[in-house]
C-alpha cells in the first residue's frame, strides 16, 4: 500500500517541486501561461469530461452533494475555531472551505482512480469553482457582482458539456479529439503553476497559517467521512470524497484576498503551510480512501 501511495502522490508533488524550483532560478512570469491555462486548457478538460459519451450526470448527484456538504461544512466546522483563535473570519473561513481541486485535485483523482474517475473529480471540481466565484467572493465583498461568475471559462465550459451530455449530443469525433487534446495539456501546467505560485507565498504569519493548514483537511476528511455512508457512496466515489476533503487550500483563495485587501499576507501564510502540509494529510487520505 505504501509504494501505490508514493507512486500516486509522487508524479504530484515532482511537478509542482519542478515548478518551484525552475521559479526560483528563473522567475518566470507565469501570467499568460495561467491565463492560457484558465481561458482555454482547463476549459477543454471540464469539457471533454463532462461531454463524453460514458458521462452521466444523474450518476453524479450523490458526489456533488457530498462536495457541496464538505465545502459548506467546513466552513461552519473551522468558524468557532477561527473565534476562539481571534482570527478574522473573512481571512481564516475561504481558505478552509475553498481546497485545490484544480491544480492538485484533478491530477490526484486521475492517478489515484484512473481516467474513468475523471468525469466523477470534473464534477467536484465544478462544484467547487462555482462556489468560490459565487460564495467566496460575496464573503469577502458584499457588494461582488455575482453574474460575473457566468463570464468564467470553466463554468461555460462546464455548463457547455453538461448540455451536450444531457440533450445527447454526438459530437463530431476529430472535434472531440482536438478538444480533449487542449484539456490533456492542463493538468501537468497547473501543477507546475502551483510550484512557481508558491514561490510567492510568503510564511508572514505562522499561527495562522499551521492552524489553517491542519484545519482544512481535518474539517473536510471528517465531513467526507460522516455524508459519504449518508449519501450512499462507496468504493471509488467514497475514495475521491476523503481525497477531495483532504486538498490543501486553493492559491485561488489568496489570488482574491489581495484582490478585496482581506489579509493577504495572512491567507498567503494558510495556502503555503497548507499545500506543504498536503505531504502528510494526501497520503493519510488515500490510504483510507483506496481499496
Amino acid at each position: 500500500m505504501l509504494l501505490r501511495i508514493v507512486a500516486i502522490i509522487f508524479p504530484v508533488f515532482a511537478i509542482v517541486a519542478a515548478g518551484f524550483l525552475y521559479a526560483r532560478r528563473k522567475q518566470p512570469d507565469m501570467r499568460f501561461a495561467n491565463q492560457l491555462n484558465m481561458d482555454v486548457f482547463v476549459p477543454a478538460l471540464v469539457f471533454a469530461a463532462l461531454a463524453g459519451r460514458n458521462f452521466d450526470l444523474t450518476a453524479h448527484w450523490a458526489l456533488a452533494a457530498g462536495g457541496l456538504v464538505v465545502v459548506l461544512g467546513s466552513g461552519l466546522l473551522t468558524w468557532p475555531l477561527a473565534r476562539l483563535c481571534g482570527f478574522e473570519t473573512r481571512t481564516f473561513l475561504p481558505p478552509m472551505m475553498f481546497n485545490n481541486s484544480g491544480n492538485m485535485g484533478l491530477p490526484l483523482m486521475l492517478l489515484a482512480f484512473g481516467e474513468a474517475a475523471l468525469p466523477a473529480a470534473v464534477v467536484l471540481f465544478f462544484i467547487e469553482n462555482v462556489l468560490h466565484y459565487s460564495l467566496g467572493t460575496w464573503m469577502l465583498d458584499h457588494r461582488a457582482k455575482l453574474w460575473n461568475l457566468w463570464r468564467v471559462p470553466v463554468i461555460a465550459a462546464a455548463l457547455a458539456g453538461l448540455a451536450v451530455s444531457l440533450l445527447r449530443i454526438e459530437l463530431w469525433e476529430p472535434l472531440y479529439i482536438s478538444i480533449k487534446l487542449l484539456g490533456d495539456v492542463s493538468i501537468p501546467l497547473l501543477l507546475f503553476s502551483l510550484g512557481v505560485r508558491l514561490t510567492n507565498s510568503g510564511i508572514k504569519d505562522l499561527k495562522i497559517g499551521l492552524i489553517g493548514a491542519a484545519a482544512c483537511p481535518l474539517a473536510g476528511m471528517a465531513l467526507a467521512w460522516v455524508c459519504a455512508p449518508l449519501l450512499g457512496l462507496s468504493g471509488v466515489e467514497r475514495g475521491m470524497l476523503l481525497v477531495f476533503g483532504a486538498l490543501p487550500p486553493a492559491v485561488l483563495n489568496y489570488i482574491f484576498a489581495e484582490l478585496y485587501r482581506q489579509e493577504p499576507e495572512k491567507v498567503a501564510s494558510i495556502v503555503m503551510l497548507g499545500n506543504v502540509a498536503a505531504l502528510i494529510f494526501v497520503p493519510v487520505a488515500l490510504a483510507v480512501a483506496l481499496p
